[in-house]
């Protein structure tokens, strides 16, 4: 029990100490470079050129090592700080960030305190990087459309949506579980999906469609709870059928009046005399 309880101390210790390991080890990288840059100086001026070119390189190693440690570390920090908070998604998207900033300073900044013509080198870097994104276009497309779901959230994690998509080969209906740099991933009622970001981003996103005895009814087009919503109301039929005799009674009781007029205009006629022919 005590061993337990002194392991979680000292990895406490650990987790605290790496963020001023790698704030030491950023500040040295400082140096090293202010050293590299004295050095080379001094090999301009000074007659003994070869001390000075070998302290300028070590100083130019040092700071290679230390700024790619320090960058790591702080990273590495910022992800575990962004954690618990923004999800797994966001903070390794942050860590990507950095590293590749970090690591692109570090890399031109070492090339010039070796004294390399840094303009050459980004220029056939240039020409490499485009060949690369060629070669691997369907990756970086990935990588973009997953930044761009990470910033724009039509969906978060947790979410049941209905994905529809002609590159999706259909719709996929589930519930979000991880929105990756690369991949989605999907649990659906038959497993879970890994859905490449770019043919997520340009999908339809949706509600998922009810389902159930409801969806059934819906489709079939009755209403759902509405068992009887087809059986005639009673109230309505009755007063319906009392309108209908009351205006049956009126047209039988206009029909024997007429009846009943035309028979006494016949026996008038027959009383006053002979009636006239027609």
């Amino acid at each position: 029990m005590n061993e337990l309880h002194l392991a979680e101390q000292m990895a406490k210790v650990r987790t605290r100490a790496k963020p001023w390991r790698s704030i030491i080890a950023a500040v040295l990288a400082v140096l090293a470079m202010a050293g590299s840059v004295l050095a080379r100086q001094q090999v301009r001026t000074s007659g003994q050129r070869l001390p000075w070119q070998m302290a300028a390189v070590g100083c130019a190693v040092v700071f290679c090592v230390l700024a790619f440690a320090a960058t790591l570390g702080l990273s590495g920090r910022a992800r575990d700080l962004m954690l618990p908070r923004f999800g797994n998604s966001h903070a390794t998207m942050v860590r990507l960030v950095l590293v590749l900033v970090g690591g692109l300073t570090t890399l031109v900044l070492t090339l010039q305190l070796f004294g390399l013509p840094v303009g050459q080198l980004v220029l056939g870097g240039a020409l490499t990087g485009v060949l690369v994104g060629i070669a691997a276009q369907q990756t970086l497309a990935n990588l973009f459309a997953g930044i761009i779901l990470l910033l724009s959230r039509p969906f978060t994690v947790g979410d049941e949506v209905r994905l529809s998509s002609g590159p999706l080969g259909g719709e996929f209906q589930g519930t979000v579980m991880e929105i990756g740099l690369t991949y989605v991933r999907l649990q659906a009622d038959d497993g879970d999906y890994h859905l490449p970001n770019a043919q997520v981003l340009s999908s339809a996103a949706g509600p998922p469609a009810a389902t159930g005895p409801d969806a059934e009814a819906v489709s079939a087009g009755v209403v759902p709870g509405g068992a009887g919503a087809g059986a005639p109301d009673p109230s309505t039929a009755g007063s319906a059928g009392a309108e209908g005799a009351v205006a049956g009674a009126s047209i039988a009781a206009q029909t024997t009046g007429g009846t009943g007029a035309g028979t006494q205009g016949d026996g008038r006629s027959h009383d006053g005399g002979p009636a006239t022919p027609r």
